[in-house]
């Protein structure tokens, strides 16, 4: 069963047309932003395997978008490496992650909700 997208109109331009864009595009947006950071990955996911292979669904799987009327939430679930600040971490994926929606959509960001939900041992010394 095909999972049902939520489309959301960004820009109304009078006489020429509408931009309308899903939040799957926006959630594409947040995970990668998220995964630019170091030591971060969504889900236990290879990151970099899934941006080889383009898989959009799997690399934004570890993402929830809410959005309100032109405003946009985001919940991150997060893997870190271990070693990893979680605190610096988490705020530098925050502004990646809000940038890179706002830069790219023009919707404002309100909320980019990080959860930690295991630590990777798999990367630990290769900081």
């Amino acid at each position: 069963m095909a999972e049902k997208r939520n489309v959301y109109k960004i820009q109304d331009i009078g006489g020429v047309g509408e931009v309308h864009i899903s939040d799957e595009v926006i959630a594409m947006i947040a995970a990668l932003a998220a995964t630019d950071a170091e030591g971060v990955s969504l889900n236990g996911t290879n990151t970099r395997e899934l941006r080889q292979k383009s898989s959009t669904k799997n690399l934004s799987k570890g993402v929830k978008i809410t959005m309100e009327e032109g405003t946009v939430a985001v919940d991150l679930n997060l893997n870190l490496a271990y070693g990893q600040s979680i605190l610096d971490t988490g705020k530098t994926v925050q502004e990646r992650v809000k940038s890179s929606i706002e830069n790219m959509t023009g919707l404002t960001v309100t909320d980019v909700n990080i959860h930690v939900g295991s630590v990777n041992m798999d990367t630990a010394g290769a900081q």
